[in-house]
């Protein structure tokens, strides 16, 4: 007689293997014998815990397909794509021999609707997909296209009603799900949220769907629930509904909100996000309505952050000079914000002025600052005050193109002699060689750096040879770079720039390198680190003159 060890042991020998990563081991156990597969399937599952589906590898196949393979790679693709959610379907309703839905964790449905709406699928896919047990799910459009062709018409699903069908039954079997993402309806919301207990994070297209009670039943059913993002929400009753679902939430639990769009919160949203004062920690607000920026002083009692994103609409509403009492209100919040490490304005025309105080503050310790869409001629503050920040390791800036003091903006940067990524865009327009050779000698650790500039030589290449960890250098000004330069360059390259992709995107058409030296260089490169390079000339520009 067989005999097989305690369920208990094989729950712990699992752990273990999960603990170590072993992959192989416990695909091995799954595929060995039912007893050993159920304890090893659900710590596999737990092991790859990515979003479900394949649009990401239909991509790459397609990308990386070669011209008279009849898109081999990209079928195949999508045949593992189709097949992978037709499994986890056929589980939903206890079709397969494993219930592999109970073991899912993240459910993209996204990702499926990528699928249903692939050109693929609809002609060579759909009508095998919707066959059999999954035949339920075939929700068409109702009036379907009159076609004259004796060829099979392509599947013309109604997508959404698709989607809400698949998702109603998968959710029944997914006791184990933590994150949800897709085109979710309010309705769909309401049946589906009580049976996910672990639920912790969603992303929807539209915020509407947080509406009708939404928030209480995620109060009631799942304790753990702390990331919301959502696309968009455009409705004249958005901002009293959004502020309703953010008071309805467990007090203090909200950690993470990310609004990706358009929408129309404003000073009710920004209020109730103080129930979640001590909670959140990552806050990211894009396209902010002008009207609604003087309300962002409301938010001063979220000083737990640790990541704040702010993007205003047009750029056009000046707080420093129109409503200052609001502008110094925000200064106060962002000084209390202890915990700060990355900072990141777009179009927020005060942001400069804002940041100035808050850089000089001697207890606030930022890791990461991106600024966009500033003016450059206004910010010589600002730019000074980025030397006292020493702890930044990441800094993009892109201003309006206006001229500033480069050599204030320089010095300054010269002195965050740990920064890892530096990208300037416009604000660096007028960099000359030595800008950049000073830079290099200052910044011996920069990992990328994306500069522009003017009238930009071989020599700098001696002074980018000190970056031995550089692995992406873009430059985009206009140059006069020689292949001898170039290699020469290359040749000091060692370990740590393995990989490297070098782009010159502005050459002067002039001294511009013929493609046998771009080959050349691009042969050096890929022979010393393994790396890219890629050469672009200027376009409607004159030539440079010495």
């Amino acid at each position: 007689m067989a005999r097989f060890l305690p369920d208990d042991v094989l729950l712990m020998i699992s752990d273990q293997l999960w603990y170590q990563k072993d992959f192989a081991t416990l695909f091995n156990l799954c595929v060995s014998c039912k007893q050993l597969a159920l304890p090893a399937l659900a710590y596999l599952y737990r092991m790859h815990n990515v979003k479900l589906g394949g649009s990401d590898e239909v991509e790459v196949a397609a990308r990386q397909g070669k011209p008279g393979d009849g898109n081999a790679q990209q079928n195949q693709a999508v045949s593992r794509w189709v097949h992978l959610w037709k499994t986890i379907i056929l589980s939903s309703l206890n079709k397969t021999t494993y219930p592999y839905c109970r073991y899912i964790r993240v459910l993209d449905l996204r990702d499926l609707k990528d699928l249903l709406e692939d050109e693929k699928f609809r002609a060579e896919y759909g009508n095998d997909f919707f066959s059999g047990e999954l035949s339920q799910f075939r929700k068409e459009v109702e009036t379907p296209v009159k076609t004259k062709s004796k060829t099979k018409r392509p599947l013309r699903l109604n997508t959404l009603a698709t989607l809400e069908a698949i998702g109603e039954a998968i959710t029944q079997q997914t006791p184990a799900l933590e994150e949800l993402h897709g085109e979710i309806t309010s309705t769909a919301l309401l049946r589906w949220i009580p049976r996910l207990p672990k639920l912790q994070q969603m992303t929807l297209w539209n915020g509407a769907a947080l509406a009708n009670g939404v928030g209480n039943t995620i109060h009631i059913h799942c304790p753990n629930f702390k990331i919301l993002r959502f696309y968009t929400w455009t409705a004249p009753d958005t901002d009293p509904l959004f502020a309703s679902f953010l008071q309805d939430l467990q007090p203090q639990s909200l950690e993470n909100l990310e609004i990706i769009s358009h929408s129309d919160i404003g000073a009710e949203t920004f209020l109730a996000l103080n129930c979640h004062s001590k909670s959140l920690l990552d806050l990211k607000l894009d396209n902010i309505k002008p009207e609604v920026m003087p309300a962002l002083s409301m938010l001063n009692g979220c000083t737990a952050l640790n990541s704040l994103s702010l993007a205003e609409t047009t750029g056009t509403i000046d707080l420093e000079h129109t409503q200052n009492d609001i502008f110094l209100e925000v200064i106060g919040w962002l000084r209390e914000c202890k915990d700060l490490q990355t900072i990141t304005f777009h179009k927020f025309l005060s942001g400069p002025a804002v940041l100035t105080p808050i850089l000089l503050e001697s207890n606030i310790h930022l890791v990461r600052l991106e600024v966009t869409d500033y003016a450059a001629s206004k910010a010589k503050d600002f730019h000074q005050a980025l030397a006292h920040q020493q702890s930044l390791r990441s800094i993009v800036l892109k201003s309006d193109g206006e001229v500033c003091d480069i050599n204030i903006l320089v010095s300054s940067l010269c002195k965050i002699v740990h920064l890892v990524d530096l990208r300037l865009s416009n604000v660096s327009d007028f960099f000359r060689d030595e800008h950049i050779c000073l830079l290099a000698s200052n910044l011996p650790e920069l990992e990328s750096l994306w500069i522009s500039g003017w009238g930009i030589t071989d020599q700098i290449w001696s002074y980018l040879k000190l970056l031995r960890s550089l692995r992406r250098l873009d430059i985009n000004a206009w140059s006069s770079f020689t292949a001898d330069g170039l290699l020469e360059y290359i040749s000091g390259l060692g370990e740590g720039n393995r990989g490297l992709f070098l782009a010159v995107m502005m050459a002067d058409p002039e001294s511009a390198l013929s493609e046998e030296e771009q080959y050349i260089v691009q042969e050096a490169l890929t022979t010393k680190v393994e790396g890219r390079f890629d050469y672009t000339l200027a376009r409607g520009k004159t030539s440079m003159v010495n």
